[in-house]
């Protein structure tokens, strides 16, 4: 079967594309290798799959690609294409959040309605905002405290109109910081451990009480395989990985993997910046059989041992 994955040079898509093509599917992967973060990084995520026979790539944008030539004989795609970051997200910069996050969804959601294909599309659960009612269920008040989280949930809403005018099979899934190998370089844990592996202190915003629902990224492949498998038409499926910790509480576990007390300097909270994540995976467990399988310490020992093994090697 043939799959199209937008934003394939990336972290989570280029993960995905490794998976289906271990087992025996083809990719098209397209990525415009937006400069958010050192282009370096994101040729590593695909250089082992430069060389498959079942792995084509487009270096293109979505805003600007032949539509009718990227679709063709596609069945499933993982829509994980999108400019990233909450706290890029104010100012003059939204223009790029709208046109990559919004629009460039719009024209693939237009151009997939007259196809039988399914649509995979990476939310966040930015889209829930500042909130108190924890955990975070998919029928919980949406009240995005970023341009970015306005942004993500503009494309879910986008998402379930066109499975309700057009018939078209999508499926939101909700990430909940995910880490891993192949993780952003903007995101703390990538930050945090390559700083101490360098001898620097770790930046923290705010006073470190703040807590998170973080999610390995072999459990969110598997749930993006699990969705175009089994999700509901315009459904929208919670993805958190059941380790939720406070921030200072990882500071800790990380001292512990890599042998010593991190040095930390905390600054003040970042506008967009939730105080908490928690994700309610009850929907996601009955319709897909998502059970995340890696705890935080198996998971920040992997993306450790990347960082110091791919990351630092490449200098960016």
């Amino acid at each position: 079967m043939k799959n199209l994955i937008t934003g394939a040079a990336g972290f989570i898509g280029s993960s995905i594309a490794r998976r289906l093509i271990a087992q025996g599917q083809t990719v098209r992967g397209i990525d415009c290798f937006i400069d958010y973060y050192p282009r370096s990084i994101k040729e590593n995520n695909i250089a082992p799959l430069r060389d498959c026979a079942e792995f084509e790539f487009i270096e293109d944008s979505l805003m600007s690609v032949d539509l009718e030539r990227l679709l063709d004989g596609v069945k499933v795609v993982y829509h994980q294409a999108a400019q990233a970051g909450v706290r890029a997200s104010w100012g003059r910069d939204f223009e790029i959040y709208t046109e990559n996050n919004i629009r460039a969804t719009q024209r693939l959601l237009e151009a997939c309605r007259d196809r039988t294909i399914k649509v995979v599309y990476a939310s966040s659960s930015s889209v829930y905002g500042d909130t108190e009612d924890l955990p975070m269920r998919e029928t919980s008040p949406t009240a995005p405290h970023s341009p970015y989280g306005v942004s993500k949930l503009a494309a879910e809403h986008l998402c379930r109109l066109y499975t309700r005018n057009f018939g078209l099979h999508t499926v939101s899934l909700r990430y909940f910081t995910v880490y891993g190998p192949g993780q952003r370089p903007d995101m703390a844990f990538h930050k945090w451990i390559r700083a101490a592996l360098t001898g620097n202190p770790v930046t923290v915003y705010g006073d470190g009480a703040q807590t998170r629902d973080f999610t390995f990224i072999d459990d969110i492949v598997t749930a993006n395989l699990l969705a175009a498998e089994r999700g509901q038409p315009g459904a929208v499926y919670n993805l958190g990985g059941g380790n939720r910790i406070d921030v200072n509480g990882v500071l800790e576990l990380l001292g512990g993997i890599l042998g010593d007390a991190l040095k930390v300097e905390r600054i003040e909270k970042q506008k967009g910046d939730v105080r908490h994540t928690f994700a309610d995976t009850t929907l996601a467990q009955q319709d897909l059989g998502f059970k995340p399988a890696i705890t935080l310490e198996e998971g920040l020992c992997k993306e450790a041992e990347w960082i110091e093994q791919v990351i630092l090697p490449l200098a960016v």
